[in-house]
């Protein structure tokens, strides 16, 4: 086990003001297990595929790690996905400032940066992953990428709304740990990470 901890600023990039996490998780992880570590500390449900890559948008011949399904290579021939449980994230991060772009969602498009603050020693009694410090709450699950989101926030800010009440029942549940839903919440005691491996094994067995 490595005595280094990676701290990590993960942003949700694509609406303003952005949502962010800063985490600290062992060097030896994985991608998946930083993918695990990233649902939980947003406050994503893990209901969609994901992937990590050096730029903003898939280019050519650069490698993407994920979770590999039948047929994805045909769409991008020449940028292979990479299963993440196979990766160590030190591959791709080595020192402060390095970054990589997480999308999840690929229909709602809910991009990431993933930027390496700092190497950390490991503190004794210390529980990793853990998160330090965040801002603000993700938007609900298929709520149809930024269009959508800003529009159900104009739904919930009109009590007087058609769509109000329906709204408010469809969030329970497409939402983590913040309801009533309120954008600019943040809780760090609600986070609680969890098992990367046992999320790993029921995939595997699907």
């Amino acid at each position: 086990m490595s005595k280094l901890v990676y701290q990590f600023r993960i942003t949700l990039k694509v609406i303003d003001p952005p949502v962010w996490r800063v985490i600290r998780i062992p060097k030896e992880y994985t991608f998946w297990d930083l993918h695990v570590a990233i649902q939980d500390a947003m406050g994503w449900m893990d209901y969609h595929l994901h992937e990590f890559r050096k730029g903003a948008r898939p280019e050519p011949a650069t490698p993407r790690i994920g979770i590999p399904i039948e047929g994805e290579d045909d769409f991008f021939p020449n940028s292979p996905l990479l299963p993440g449980w196979q990766i160590s994230i030190d591959e791709y991060f080595h020192e402060p400032g390095m970054k990589m772009y997480y999308e999840y969602d690929f229909g709602d498009g809910w991009l990431h940066e993933v930027l390496l603050e700092g190497v950390l020693l490991r503190e004794k009694g210390v529980k990793y992953p853990n998160c330090i410090a965040g801002g603000r709450t993700t938007p609900p699950e298929d709520c149809g990428g930024p269009h959508g989101y800003y529009s159900m926030l104009e739904t919930l800010a009109d009590a007087a709304s058609e769509d109000y009440k329906e709204t408010l029942t469809w969030l329970r549940h497409h939402v983590k740990n913040y309801l009533p839903y309120e954008p600019n919440a943040f809780d760090i005691g609600k986070i609680r990470f969890t098992s990367a491996a046992r999320r790993l094994n029921r995939l595997l067995k699907e």
